[in-house]
């Protein structure tokens, strides 16, 4: 009687498993949000474009009305997906930043560090 799964499609398997387990949990900040920005790059960008209206940095005081982007991290509804959708849709209080997939990548995971443990 043959196996229905052979033991070389067995261990292949397992592996290409072990390996997306391994890429997934150094790519994460939040359980489950895969950030693959750079948050140094993040927190410069922020501070260049948007420290006029929100808190930037967690002991910044806001010089507007826009959130401190400590509170938009801890916000329960706040995800990579939705800060992703967020910086890609123009905004009527907010000026109309045409920003790179790279630049928003690194935003997001600037913004996602921000977030209490």
């Amino acid at each position: 009687m043959m196996p229905l799964v052979s033991t070389r499609g067995s261990l292949s398997f397992f592996l290409a498993c072990g390996l997306l387990a391994a890429t997934l949990a150094t790519a994460t900040s939040a359980p489950g949000q895969i950030v693959n920005g750079d948050t140094g790059m993040g927190r410069q960008l922020a501070k260049n474009w948007c420290s006029d209206c929100h808190a930037v940095g967690p002991n910044d005081e806001t010089n507007g009305d826009g959130p401190s982007f400590v509170s938009i991290a801890n916000m329960p509804s706040t995800t990579s997906i939705s800060l992703h959708a967020f910086l890609q849709t123009s905004h009527e209080r907010m000026p109309n930043l045409v920003l790179t997939q790279t630049q928003i990548d690194d935003v997001v995971a600037y913004i996602l560090s921000l977030r209490s443990e």
